[in-house]
């Protein structure tokens, strides 16, 4: 069984809503959405206060090459442009919206299927552009730009990401059962803009046997391989993940092109496949609502911009032993500050969590025991980045493969000093990309 050859855990999988059919959450009474949310510049506004929108309408505009569209969830009155708590830990400009209870699309939005194979290659990614489609699995990347690899690299291999790795996260899991066709007509569409011989898979871990099957039904006659994966995580990743498929190790300082990979994800295959066949923006998302203090556990299609306090009261409330909400998964995801933040394009979960069920304990002193090391899938050794990084020495730290470090938790889940590892991480990334910004200016 494929996987990747370094490091790697298998946390408790907690899969709870993977047998949960996808529903659809009403239109809320508000909808407030981020000009940002997605890797690069926030879109710039181009509606204000007391605007009537439609449906699908654009509301932000990209600004810049690494940016995106951001469009309307619904119909209705623009009610203000102003920051707003955001999932990411932020403050964000976020657009709000008083639906107007018509949901009305905008003219020329929502057609009937249209022949993607007419178009051109300009055609179908212009389309996805202006559909502000990213990367829906965490990072936002522009999908656009990510199709368009600089020309000195020849992209041989098209991997689709249905690992789906973290605990509790269905959402990619229920799409592969639930709609197949649009998975497989999105992929085929992004694999039409490479030239050449290509090889095309979709990796799905074993722990979900339906969506392999379902998927090879209906892609095995498109010559596109599924490919079962062992149930490991950070399996997902994209390094990883093109370690496990092909073999090849995206080293230092490189990025999945230079490999000839192109890795896209679930989500952002079906958004694509509505994009240039149906002509629809992207402004809803499957979102799994878990963990073991929310009433109802869900996979439900969110318009972007609804509250968490919404899907809160959607799916029945959460417990007051409740202490920790996180948007995304329990190993990358973040803790939010307020349940006035609102679904993004990236968000793929909301977890309600008890920590002390979890265990969580005050950190240690570190025991050199080596376990972070042995699963770290970088091969790094994050107990000397954390020291190195509390002791403040960033120029050193730096030799020691900061950069390469993709936070994806495994090392803080095995330290049984229960030191917060990424934390020191992430806290280092920050401090040497200002010293950076600093000497540049």
């Amino acid at each position: 069984m494929n996987t990747f050859r370094t490091g790697g855990i298998h946390p408790p999988e907690s899969k709870l809503t993977g047998n949960s059919p996808i529903e659809v959450m009403p239109l809320p009474s508000e909808l407030a959405i981020p000009l940002s949310q997605h890797l690069g510049k926030p879109a710039k506004p181009v509606v204000k206060m007391n605007d009537e929108v439609k449906k699908g309408q654009l509301i932000g505009e990209a600004d810049g090459f690494i940016s995106a569209n951001v469009h309307a969830s619904t119909s209705g009155k623009i009610k203000a442009i102003k920051p707003h708590p955001h999932p990411g830990g932020q403050y964000a400009m976020t657009v709000f919206i008083t639906p107007d209870g018509k949901d009305e699309w905008a003219e020329g939005l929502e057609c009937a299927p249209a022949d993607w194979k007419r178009l051109s290659k300009q055609e179908i990614l212009r389309k996805i552009k202006d559909a502000g489609v990213v990367g829906m699995g965490g990072a936002g990347f522009p999908t656009n730009v990510k199709l368009s690899p600089p020309p000195d690299k020849k992209i041989d291999t098209l991997i689709l990401n249905g690992a789906e790795c973290e605990p509790f996260l269905t959402a990619d899991h229920r799409l592969m059962v639930e709609s197949p066709e649009d998975i497989v007509t999105g992929l085929e569409i992004m694999a039409s803009l490479f030239d050449g011989p290509l090889k095309i898979a979709i990796g799905i871990e074993s722990n979900k046997q339906d969506a392999i099957e379902t998927l090879q039904r209906h892609a095995l006659p498109k010559q596109i391989d599924v490919v079962s994966l062992k149930t490991k995580y950070p399996q997902g990743a994209e390094k990883q993940l093109i370690n496990a498929i092909t073999g090849r190790i995206v080293g230092e300082g490189e990025l999945p092109f230079d490999k000839g990979c192109i890795v896209q994800n679930i989500g952002t295959a079906v958004a694509v496949c509505e994009a240039v066949c149906r002509n629809r923006p992207l402004i809803e998302r499957v979102v799994t609502v878990s963990g073991m203090e929310i009433t109802r556990k869900k996979n439900i299609t969110v318009r972007i911009g609804t509250s968490f306090s919404d899907i809160i009261a959607f799916c029945g409330n959460m417990s007051d032993k409740t202490n920790q909400v996180i948007s995304g998964g329990p190993m990358m995801g973040k803790a939010v500050f307020s349940l006035d933040v609102p679904v993004v394009k990236t968000t793929s979960g909301i977890l309600f969590i008890n920590n002390l069920a979890l265990g969580k304990s005050m950190e240690r002193t570190c025991i050199r025991c080596g376990r972070c090391v042995e699963v770290c899938p970088q091969g790094l050794a994050p107990w000397l980045l954390a020291n190195v990084a509390q002791l403040r020495h960033f120029d050193e730290i730096q030799t020691l493969g900061l950069a390469n470090c993709t936070e994806c938790g495994s090392c803080t889940y095995v330290c049984p000093s229960r030191r917060e590892l990424v934390h020191w991480i992430k806290y280092a990334k920050a401090l040497v990309a200002n010293r950076q910004k600093r000497k540049s200016a």
